[in-house]
């Protein structure tokens, strides 16, 4: 910070001549996250017939930050200044390849092209009658059935699948910018990159809240709740419910968005353990739903996603400083993930080794569920294991080699449930020696320092102006100051003005 400059009012700097003010604005700089100084220097020159009245003056204003630290340029690029610099836009980070540029062009605007990208479709819809039938695929689920009241399932469903994607990125995004990071810098939460992470825990805590809910809804209605021997009878049932079909769809496009996600955002170190993670799950939701074994899908979803109803909530209650629920939150988080992910997910697994093979043989089907035909032999080749994917009364089949490919994603899928458990065993350990919990999963992000991009910057502006265009009533509103009585009990016509603008920078001189 510069000190203010003395008032210029007691130095008698003799006659001048006369010249017109000379102005050198700097980019108009808007409260900023560093310390900022504005130097503005002004010469002027006011004559009376009796009287010459020169003043020199030069005034420090300082415009201070509301945030002291660098690292946390939040809101708009507008609204960051560096060194005293006015940032217009961040072109890019430096060494950035074309496809990060891109997946960060993308990550600014996925809220707006979201939301266009839905408002296109509404509009289509509406507008021009013949596209009707397939630009309600995207928001309808298809394959209904007025006879039995259910819905088959079919390739028209991954317009579902997308419409969902794109909905999940706009109402991510859109809650994360405009809800919840202004939530949390209002609870107090200053840093940027913790901003950031309380608004993923958030959007997070909410969807499972829904999801979770209703998975469990699902599972307490069904014929096989607490009955794993039930999980296999009849099948392959081609029908499912409207609640359920949209459910696993939403599931299967919910999981899909997080790979994109993972992708566009700042990796993190388990970048790869979730990207494992999300394509097992994903191939997982997929087949479970296109082999017609979706009540095993509903009960894994269930387990799993009740421990993510815990996990993003500690975090959050972290990043507010409410360290004691957070602690204890973390424990209940630590007690259903060994329940749900290793008791009972141990159990559906013995369950597909033990009672899918004994209730369910081997062979294939084909037709509608009200015109189902089989079993019959196994084809040869593997053009079969595929045909499920694409056509919903085509051939299906379950073998001993098809089971054992379920059980294998499942156990992947447990052995890396197990390498995080540990990791939140040490955390734990933390908890006891009163640390406080602190997941470390996925909370590396680095610190993105200002220096590790390029901008564009404001450049300032020189103009010469002569005092009569001076705007001294816009220059009221804009500083909210109100002109008051001269100092010096002089009133001139036509030059009160001009001596008030002196007086308010702090060198007006008295006028005899």
């Amino acid at each position: 910070m510069n000190d203010p400059a003395p008032n210029a009012a007691n130095i008698d700097l003799g006659d001048t001549p006369e010249s017109p003010i000379t102005m050198e604005p700097k980019a108009e700089m808007p409260q900023a996250t560093t310390a900022t100084t504005i130097t503005t220097t002004t010469t002027a020159v006011a004559t009376t017939p009796t009287t010459t009245v020169a003043a020199i003056a030069t005034t420090t204003a300082t415009v201070r930050p509301s945030m002291q630290s660098r690292s946390s340029m939040n809101g708009p690029l507008y609204m960051q200044t560096s060194n005293n610099k006015v940032l217009i836009r961040r072109v890019k980070r430096k060494d950035d390849g074309p496809l990060r540029s891109l997946a960060r062009w993308f990550l600014d605007n996925q809220t707006g092209l979201s939301f266009n990208l839905i408002a296109l479709i509404f509009l289509t819809h509406m507008c021009l009658p013949k596209a009707r039938p397939h630009t309600s695929k995207f928001f309808l689920i298809s394959y209904y059935n007025p006879e039995s009241g259910k819905y088959a399932l079919g390739s028209n469903d991954y317009y579902f699948i997308s419409f969902c994607i794109i909905l999940f990125t706009g109402i991510r995004a859109g809650l994360m910018e405009h809800v919840l990071a202004p939530s949390a810098k209002h609870w107090g939460i200053a840093k940027r990159k913790d901003i950031t992470r309380f608004s993923e825990q958030a959007w997070m805590f909410i969807y499972y809240c829904i999801f979770w809910t209703l998975g469990m809804y699902l599972y307490v209605k069904s014929p096989y709740f607490l009955n794993m021997k039930e999980l296999w009878t009849n099948w392959p049932v081609r029908e499912l419910d409207g609640v359920m079909k949209a459910y696993l769809l939403a599931q299967w496009a919910f999981w899909v968005q997080q790979v994109l996600v993972i992708h566009i955002e700042e990796r993190r170190k388990d970048h790869c353990q979730m990207l494992i993670h999300h394509f097992i799950t994903i191939t997982l939701i997929s087949a479970s739903y296109c082999y017609h074994q979706t009540r095993v899908g509903n009960l894994i979803l269930v387990l799993m996603d009740v421990v993510d109803l815990f996990l993003p909530l500690a975090k959050c209650l972290k990043y507010l400083g409410f360290s004691t629920i957070c602690d204890i939150t973390f424990g209940v988080f630590m007690v259903s993930w060994f329940l749900a992910r290793h008791v009972f997910y141990g159990m559906t697994c013995w369950s597909i080794y033990e009672d899918l093979a004994a209730i369910v043989p081997d062979g294939c089907y084909r037709g509608s569920n009200s015109n189902l035909t089989g079993p019959f032999p196994i084809p040869d080749g593997w053009g079969y294991l595929l045909e499920p994917f694409s056509d919903s009364q085509g051939t299906v089949c379950w073998s001993k080699s098809i089971r054992w490919a379920f059980l294998n994603c499942l156990l992947a899928l447990q052995v890396l449930t197990i390498f995080w458990f540990f990791m939140i065993i040490q955390v734990a350990i933390r908890v006891l020696k009163g640390d406080g919990a602190e997941d470390t999963r996925s909370d590396d992000e680095r610190d993105e320092q200002e220096e590790e991009f390029e901008y564009e910057e404001a450049q300032p502006l020189e103009e010469e102006v002569g005092v009569e265009s001076i705007d001294l009533k816009g220059w009221e509103r804009r500083t909210g100051v109100k002109r008051g009585a001269s100092s010096s009990g002089v009133s001139l016509p036509g030059h009160s003005d001009r001596k008030e603008l002196l007086g308010r920078i702090g060198c007006e001189k008295q006028v005899d």
